[in-house]
């Protein structure tokens, strides 16, 4: 094992630097006339985004890109949407901030996008957000689960995607309340704005005596013993993670080192089974019976109606790549940009796509509603419970629903929403 987490830490930076993190600032008053507006043509629309394609969070999160695209090559072979075809350019910033502000203005001045769509990572797009609010860039559904997407009056055009990190450690904490009152509960979280909103929501529903010790790591550290001894040395029983997935590995593998074995139970951001499976390696069947909460279909659940679709087009036009929740993550992001092109019709301009988000008629696969209106620009505000049992991970117990304020935690009743029978949403 110790043989094995040394080899993790080497490789460690393929996969630990993810903090997904989300705006969409969209603004412009770019004319009335579709053609008018940055990107767009009679024929086309050009966005893009920065993506870790290499770097420490490349492994698991490149995919994400192309499966966004491969959902939006399918739409452009049955004519695209309102006669345009969509141009997504995806530029690697290596999952570095300095980069990110490169390509960003690179795609903004010199490829003249008319929007970003789905900027990926918290440090990175962070560092955007006042350029492409100045530029009046509609920067849709970031890829992160921070609270700070939500700030209307700060950037009123910035829009997130995932259920925020708050609203998942929530329903964590409610289900340890009610199956595991009588274990000690403690928290191992990243040093920024991802462990702190994670802790929030446990603390607020179990209370502040109810998470006995909180440690925290930064990514430019690989070595976590020191936490998990003193995790070990507090006697927790259960430990809630808002680690990125090569850090959730490296939990995992150093806890079984010290034989320390509590009850795992994660964000959505870290604990992809295959993502973090692969980063542990031969250690992987260390994650059986591992909790997480997640908020959109499952990969392993071949009768989901969207699994199915999505699928199809992951073998047509994504070269039929290992499909996993990044593939399932990237189309759902594609599906909900194309549903807002085409219920803001032809005459495209960025105020109008704004406000269609605005007025929240997008729904795409997620488990629960997104939160979308003129006051509130988070994303899905429902997730589900899931278990990692031998080679797949599944869901079980109810859908719930909550925000990242006091809203209480409440079971979600609503039918789940289903695809199209084409994967293309109506006009």
């Amino acid at each position: 094992m110790h043989e094995h987490l040394s080899r993790l830490r080497r490789s460690v930076t393929a996969v630990a630097s993810f903090t997904l993190i989300g705006t969409l600032a969209a603004c412009g008053g770019d004319g009335g006339g579709g053609s008018s507006a940055p990107g767009v043509t009679d024929t086309t629309i050009k966005i893009g985004t920065h993506q870790p394609l290499t770097g420490p969070a490349a492994a698991g999160y490149s995919s994400i890109s192309p499966a966004t695209k491969a959902y939006f090559d399918y739409v452009n072979s049955k004519g695209g949407v309102h006669g345009r075809k969509i141009s997504y350019e995806i530029k690697d910033d290596g999952y570095n901030p300095a980069n990110t502000q490169k390509v960003v203005r690179e795609l903004v001045l010199k490829d003249k996008v008319f929007a970003i769509v789905n900027g990926l990572g918290t440090p990175t797009h962070t560092g955007v957000l006042d350029f492409l609010k100045t530029n009046k860039v509609p920067d849709l559904f970031v890829a992160s689960g921070s609270r700070n997407w939500n700030q209307v009056d700060k950037y009123p055009t910035t829009f997130g995607f995932q259920a925020d990190y708050t609203t998942e450690t929530k329903v964590q904490a409610t289900y340890i309340k009610e199956n595991l009152a009588d274990k000690k509960v403690c928290f191992l979280g990243q040093d920024d704005d991802f462990g702190r909103d994670a802790l929030k929501g446990l603390t607020q529903i179990l209370g502040e005596d109810g998470v006995a010790e909180r440690q925290k790591y930064v990514t430019s550290n690989t070595n976590v013993g020191p936490q998990i001894g003193k995790l070990k040395a507090a006697g927790c029983e259960v430990v809630s993670l808002a680690t990125v997935p090569g850090f959730t590995a490296l939990a995992v593998g150093t806890a079984a080192r010290l034989k320390f074995q509590p009850q795992w139970i994660a964000t959505s951001v870290g604990a992809d089974l295959n993502t973090v499976g692969g980063a542990l390696g031969d250690a992987a069947p260390l994650l059986e019976g591992f909790l997480s909460t997640n908020y959109l279909p499952s990969a392993f659940d071949d009768q989901d109606p969207w699994i199915k679709q999505f699928k199809k087009i992951n073998a047509d036009f994504n070269k039929d790549a290992p499909f996993t929740g990044n593939t399932v993550y990237g189309m759902t992001v594609g599906y909900l940009f194309v549903q807002a092109l085409q219920q803001t019709g032809k005459d495209l301009t960025r105020e109008g796509l704004m406000e269609t988000i605005e007025k929240g008629g997008l729904d795409g696969s997620g488990l629960g509603k997104l939160r979308y209106s003129p006051d509130d620009h988070a994303g899905y505000g429902g997730v589900r419970m899931a278990k990692v049992t031998g080679d797949s991970q599944d869901y079980f117990g109810p859908t719930y629903s909550t925000d990242d304020g006091d809203t209480p935690v409440e079971e979600y009743t609503e039918d789940p929403t289903v695809p199209p029978a084409d994967g293309i949403p109506a006009k």
